[in-house]
């Protein structure tokens, strides 16, 4: 079982100067839970090398038990350290692909060629893809057949609300869950910070950070 993760590799929070990125929890617990089913990960980005993490997903309040396990494990610190290029990557060598959150991707993953031709690939072949939290922003320009992946499709995100309660409403180039509605989705929550995760078909969205892990046991309940 041969799972690829694709992360982020973009840092800066619009026009604001923060730092933005991935978001820790939303890697550590997919990356955990795949690991401890046995499967093998593999992790990407756009640029290779170290993505970069948000600051504001390594407060205290933000640790879990698996960012803490993540923190103490030098062996996938090195992983994440030497992410492999994105355009590398062959769908054919893969069981199965997973987008982490967190804000970087809505500036490059969302409006990548090779991310979204992979996703294409992915799903063409009757392999799973799965997003999770801004994650899902990454269906935005892959279509299938003419129409986006999404359409018809139960799909979650990162609410509005949620983007609400953060403040960056106005700072992010687009709201995810207006997006997947435009896009044809039919687009389900639950309360804000909740962990919720669904599968339609071959598609496996999260709502949220908290949604992290239960969106990895989908995707491998879709493998096994």
């Amino acid at each position: 079982m041969k799972i690829l993760m694709v992360m982020t590799s973009h840092d800066q929070l619009g026009n604001t100067g923060k730092k933005t990125g991935f978001w820790l929890e939303e890697f550590a617990a997919p990356y955990y839970t795949f690991l401890d089913a046995g499967a093998n990960v593999t992790v990407s980005s756009p640029k290779g090398g170290q993505p970069p993490l948000d600051p504001k997903s390594d407060t205290p309040e933000g640790q879990t038990e698996l960012t803490q396990r993540f923190k103490a494990d030098p062996a996938a610190q090195g992983v994440l350290a030497n992410t492999v290029k994105l355009s590398d990557m062959k769908a054919a060598d893969y069981d199965a692909i997973f987008y982490p959150g967190g804000h970087g991707p809505m500036w490059d993953l969302a409006e990548d060629k090779d991310s979204a031709a992979l996703i294409e690939a992915f799903y063409t072949s009757g392999k799973p893809v799965a997003a999770v939290c801004h994650g899902p922003c990454v269906f935005r320009h892959v279509t299938i057949d003419g129409e986006s992946i999404v359409k018809g499709r139960r799909v979650t995100c990162f609410t509005n609300t949620e983007e609400e309660a953060v403040q960056l409403t106005k700072v992010v180039p687009f709201l995810v869950e207006d997006e997947l509605k435009r896009l044809g989705g039919k687009f389900e929550k639950v309360a804000d910070w909740q962990s919720f995760a669904i599968t339609d078909g071959l598609l496996v969205t999260g709502q949220n950070p908290a949604s992290s892990r239960e969106g990895a046991q989908h995707l491998l309940a879709l493998l096994t």
